[in-house]
Protein backbone atom coordinates (compact mmCIF):
# COMPACT_ATOMS: atom_id res chain seq x y z
CA UNK A 1 0.00 0.00 0.00
CA UNK A 2 1.45 3.36 -0.87
CA UNK A 3 2.09 5.73 1.99
CA UNK A 4 -0.33 8.27 0.53
CA UNK A 5 -3.17 5.72 0.75
CA UNK A 6 -2.15 4.50 4.19
CA UNK A 7 -3.44 6.14 7.30
CA UNK A 8 -3.33 5.26 10.93
CA UNK A 9 -6.48 3.40 11.90
CA UNK A 10 -7.80 3.04 15.40
CA UNK A 11 -9.52 -0.11 16.60
CA UNK A 12 -12.85 1.76 16.35
CA UNK A 13 -12.13 2.86 12.76
CA UNK A 14 -11.19 -0.66 11.68
CA UNK A 15 -14.23 -2.17 13.37
CA UNK A 16 -16.55 0.36 11.69
CA UNK A 17 -15.08 -0.43 8.26
CA UNK A 18 -15.35 -4.20 8.78
CA UNK A 19 -18.83 -4.15 10.35
CA UNK A 20 -20.23 -3.73 6.81
CA UNK A 21 -19.30 -7.39 6.41
CA UNK A 22 -21.76 -8.86 8.91
CA UNK A 23 -21.87 -12.46 7.59
CA UNK A 24 -25.64 -12.23 7.15
CA UNK A 25 -26.29 -9.77 4.35
CA UNK A 26 -24.81 -10.04 0.89
CA UNK A 27 -21.47 -8.24 1.05
CA UNK A 28 -21.55 -4.69 -0.26
CA UNK A 29 -19.97 -3.95 -3.63
CA UNK A 30 -16.37 -2.94 -3.15
CA UNK A 31 -14.38 -0.62 -5.38
CA UNK A 32 -10.70 -1.36 -5.90
CA UNK A 33 -9.98 1.96 -4.21
CA UNK A 34 -11.69 0.64 -1.02
CA UNK A 35 -9.53 -2.49 -0.80
CA UNK A 36 -6.41 -0.97 0.81
CA UNK A 37 -8.43 0.39 3.74
CA UNK A 38 -10.31 -2.90 4.15
CA UNK A 39 -7.00 -4.82 4.08
CA UNK A 40 -5.47 -2.46 6.65
CA UNK A 41 -8.54 -2.78 8.91
CA UNK A 42 -8.54 -6.54 8.67
CA UNK A 43 -4.82 -6.82 9.44
CA UNK A 44 -5.24 -4.57 12.48
CA UNK A 45 -8.16 -6.59 13.87
CA UNK A 46 -6.49 -9.93 13.24
CA UNK A 47 -3.27 -8.81 14.95
CA UNK A 48 -5.30 -7.97 18.04
CA UNK A 49 -6.69 -11.54 18.07
CA UNK A 50 -4.99 -14.65 19.41
CA UNK A 51 -5.86 -16.73 16.35
CA UNK A 52 -8.18 -16.84 13.33
CA UNK A 53 -10.52 -19.24 11.66
CA UNK A 54 -10.82 -18.73 7.90
CA UNK A 55 -13.74 -20.01 5.86
CA UNK A 56 -13.75 -19.66 2.09
CA UNK A 57 -16.73 -20.20 -0.22
CA UNK A 58 -15.71 -20.24 -3.88
CA UNK A 59 -17.00 -21.36 -7.27
CA UNK A 60 -13.93 -23.53 -7.88
CA UNK A 61 -11.17 -25.19 -5.88
CA UNK A 62 -8.59 -23.13 -7.77
CA UNK A 63 -10.29 -19.86 -6.79
CA UNK A 64 -10.72 -20.99 -3.18
CA UNK A 65 -7.14 -22.20 -2.84
CA UNK A 66 -5.80 -18.92 -4.24
CA UNK A 67 -7.89 -17.00 -1.70
CA UNK A 68 -6.68 -19.31 1.10
CA UNK A 69 -3.07 -18.78 0.06
CA UNK A 70 -3.25 -14.98 -0.26
CA UNK A 71 -5.26 -14.46 2.94
CA UNK A 72 -3.09 -16.89 4.93
CA UNK A 73 0.13 -15.19 3.88
CA UNK A 74 -1.26 -11.69 4.50
CA UNK A 75 -2.53 -12.65 7.96
CA UNK A 76 0.56 -14.52 9.12
CA UNK A 77 -0.38 -18.16 8.54
CA UNK A 78 1.28 -20.85 6.49
CA UNK A 79 -1.12 -21.68 3.65
CA UNK A 80 -2.09 -25.34 3.37
CA UNK A 81 -0.43 -27.15 0.50
CA UNK A 82 -1.96 -30.61 0.65
CA UNK A 83 -5.63 -29.99 -0.13
CA UNK A 84 -7.13 -32.05 -2.96
CA UNK A 85 -8.64 -30.47 -6.05
CA UNK A 86 -12.40 -30.85 -6.41
CA UNK A 87 -14.97 -30.08 -9.07
CA UNK A 88 -17.62 -27.43 -8.49
CA UNK A 89 -18.12 -24.94 -5.66
CA UNK A 90 -16.06 -25.54 -2.52
CA UNK A 91 -15.79 -24.59 1.14
CA UNK A 92 -12.32 -24.43 2.66
CA UNK A 93 -11.76 -24.01 6.38
CA UNK A 94 -8.51 -23.28 8.23
CA UNK A 95 -8.31 -23.26 12.02
CA UNK A 96 -5.37 -21.05 12.93
CA UNK A 97 -5.18 -22.40 16.48
CA UNK A 98 -4.40 -25.98 15.54
CA UNK A 99 -3.54 -25.65 11.83
CA UNK A 100 -6.26 -28.05 10.71
CA UNK A 101 -7.57 -27.37 7.23
CA UNK A 102 -10.04 -29.12 4.95
CA UNK A 103 -11.87 -28.66 1.66
CA UNK A 104 -15.36 -29.91 0.88
CA UNK A 105 -18.05 -29.39 -1.74
CA UNK A 106 -20.37 -26.46 -1.08
CA UNK A 107 -23.95 -26.03 -2.20
CA UNK A 108 -24.65 -22.64 -0.63
CA UNK A 109 -25.06 -19.38 -2.51
CA UNK A 110 -22.52 -17.23 -0.62
CA UNK A 111 -19.11 -16.52 -2.10
CA UNK A 112 -16.22 -14.92 -0.28
CA UNK A 113 -14.10 -15.23 2.82
CA UNK A 114 -15.26 -15.41 6.43
CA UNK A 115 -12.74 -14.42 9.07
CA UNK A 116 -13.42 -15.25 12.68
CA UNK A 117 -11.10 -13.38 15.05
CA UNK A 118 -10.71 -15.42 18.22
CA UNK A 119 -9.24 -14.41 21.56
CA UNK A 120 -8.36 -16.60 24.49
CA UNK A 121 -9.83 -14.08 26.94
CA UNK A 122 -13.46 -13.09 27.16
CA UNK A 123 -12.48 -9.41 26.92
CA UNK A 124 -10.47 -9.96 23.71
CA UNK A 125 -11.64 -9.63 20.15
CA UNK A 126 -14.16 -12.29 19.18
CA UNK A 127 -15.65 -11.00 15.94
CA UNK A 128 -16.54 -12.52 12.57
CA UNK A 129 -16.35 -10.65 9.28
CA UNK A 130 -17.53 -11.75 5.87
CA UNK A 131 -18.12 -12.38 3.20
CA UNK A 132 -14.98 -10.52 2.20
CA UNK A 133 -13.83 -10.51 -1.43
CA UNK A 134 -11.93 -13.61 -2.54
CA UNK A 135 -9.35 -11.39 -4.24
CA UNK A 136 -8.81 -8.89 -1.41
CA UNK A 137 -5.11 -9.77 -1.06
CA UNK A 138 -4.38 -10.68 -4.69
Amino acid sequence: MSSQNQRHLSYQDARKILNKFNCVDIAPAIKNSDKPLIRQSLILMTRLSDYLILGICADTAEEGLLAMKTYSLALGYEPPSNLPMMEGPVYIKLNGKNGLCYIDSYSGHHRGVLISCQSNSQNGINEMYGHLPLDLFV
